[in-house]
């Protein structure tokens, strides 16, 4: 059978055909950081995939993005904060500490996750599994930017939190402290497990560093607000 090794192996495959055809690479994300998602994988750890420069969308403070339904099949937005980095971090041994020396800001990000794979096999019926889902660049399909940067050495993150708002209506809120306590866990957890593939985060990467509230799905149409507080707000319509 397959296992979750194989799934990070067609996802590094399908990568690098995106290379070669001219992406690049801006990031990673880290998914399914909270337990509830874990226990519903049925997996006792994150998940992990590459961001991709297709996948990048800036807002303008004040104003709503426009996003192209069409780019998604079954698109879900999640609430999370991104660090990018002015250090290269490299595993196996990278600390939290290690993470916020090593991070130039934090901002808020909206992930937006996809799935390219059926939620049922449909000659089995079988439900798709967490390698399933790894294999399918865990599932991210987009990221939105735009609001405020912080400095994450005098920012106190797992108190940062935001209002999710669909269509002006409060659909989620959460705190950062929702992804495993801290949002640099998942970052220094993610170094440590790229180093035996004989790979590290770089200088200049963003990277997700996890959802701290459930997927909202999207419909065409669909407005999201999330607020940040005093760290701004993101604002898109999926068209």
């Amino acid at each position: 059978g397959m296992t979750i090794e194989d799934g990070y192996r067609v996802s590094r495959a399908w990568v690098a055909l995106q290379l070669a055809q001219g992406r690049q690479v801006i990031g990673h994300k880290i998914g399914l950081t909270s337990r509830a998602m874990q226990q519903a994988s049925q997996i006792d750890e994150p998940d992990y995939g590459t961001l991709l420069d297709n996948m990048l969308y800036t807002c303008t403070p004040g104003k709503v993005l426009d996003i192209a339904y069409t780019d998604f099949v079954v698109p879900r937005v999640e609430v999370e904060l991104a660090f990018v980095l002015k250090k290269d971090l490299q595993g196996p041994n990278v600390t939290v500490d290690e993470v916020l020396a090593a991070t130039e800001y934090v901002t808020p990000a909206i992930e937006i996750i996809d799935s390219r794979i059926e939620q049922f096999d449909r000659h089995t019926k079988v439900m798709r599994k967490v390698f399933d889902t790894i294999s399918d660049n865990a599932a991210n399909a987009g990221i939105v930017v735009g609001a405020e940067k912080v400095d994450p050495l005098t920012t106190n993150l797992p108190w940062c939190g935001a209002i999710l708002k669909l269509n002006g209506v409060v659909e989620e809120t959460g705190l950062a402290a929702g992804v495993q306590g801290h949002p640099a866990v998942g970052i220094a957890w993610l170094a440590n497990k790229l180093a035996p593939w004989g790979e590290h985060l770089k200088a200049g990467q963003i990277v997700l560093a996890g959802s701290f509230t459930k997927p909202v799905p999207a419909k065409v149409g669909d407005v999201f607000d999330a607020d940040y507080g005093p760290l701004g707000r993101l604002q898109f319509k999926f068209n």
